[in-house]
């Protein structure tokens, strides 16, 4: 087994026994897709085994820390990634890179290169996918009973705000998901312009 491959089954366990139940967006489901996504666009760009790996850890753990809390979530996914990698054989050096595209996760989404824009455009891909409403429903559940906010008309302009300042910074998402976003942000301020 190679080291990511034991990662992951630790995480997967951990992340299954440990999370919160109300986390009916950030849940295992959503690190799963992002550890997918990150591997789907990584191939795009045509990244080496080794920063594939810094990525795919950092998928893992990424969400990871909401296990300690809701709020800044990625500098306690930090904490736990700092002390759990070296069991599995990452350096210093490894886990400072893994750091650095965990905390670009973070909103507003602020990644400084290759490997961090890759992790922010798999983050948010279902933005711009079919699936889109289903998942966006499951983060309006999740702030409601984290009482972040109240109904769906302020969800809806949240949604507008956030949407409208996104992008994709990736190829992959601007020719892939970029389009269906816009289809999805113009039938959200549909709705607000007749709920108002």
């Amino acid at each position: 087994m190679t080291r990511f491959e034991q990662v992951e089954k630790f995480i997967f366990e951990k992340l299954e026994k440990d999370l919160p139940h109300s986390l009916y967006y950030h849940g295992l489901h959503h690190t799963k897709d992002v550890l997918n996504m990150v591997s789907v666009i990584a191939k795009s760009e045509s990244i080496g085994e080794k920063e594939l790996e810094l990525l795919q850890v950092s998928a893992l753990f990424h969400d990871a820390g909401f296990i300690l809390h809701y709020k800044n979530h990625e500098e306690a996914g930090c904490e736990i990634a700092t002390e759990l990698l070296p069991q599995f054989g990452f350096h210093k050096s490894e886990i400072k890179i893994i750091c650095g595209i965990i905390m670009a996760t973070k909103i507003p989404q602020t990644p400084h290169n290759l490997l961090e824009e890759i992790i922010c455009d798999a983050d948010l891909d279902y933005l711009g996918r079919t699936d889109f409403e289903s998942i966006a429903s499951s983060l309006f559940e999740e702030l409601k009973v984290h009482v972040l906010l109240d109904d769906e008309k302020q969800w809806n302009k949240i949604q507008v705000n956030f949407i409208g300042n996104h992008r994709y910074f990736r190829p992959f998402g601007q020719e892939n998901r970029e389009a269906l976003k816009q289809i999805h942000l113009a039938k959200i301020k549909e709705w607000l312009d007749q709920n108002p």
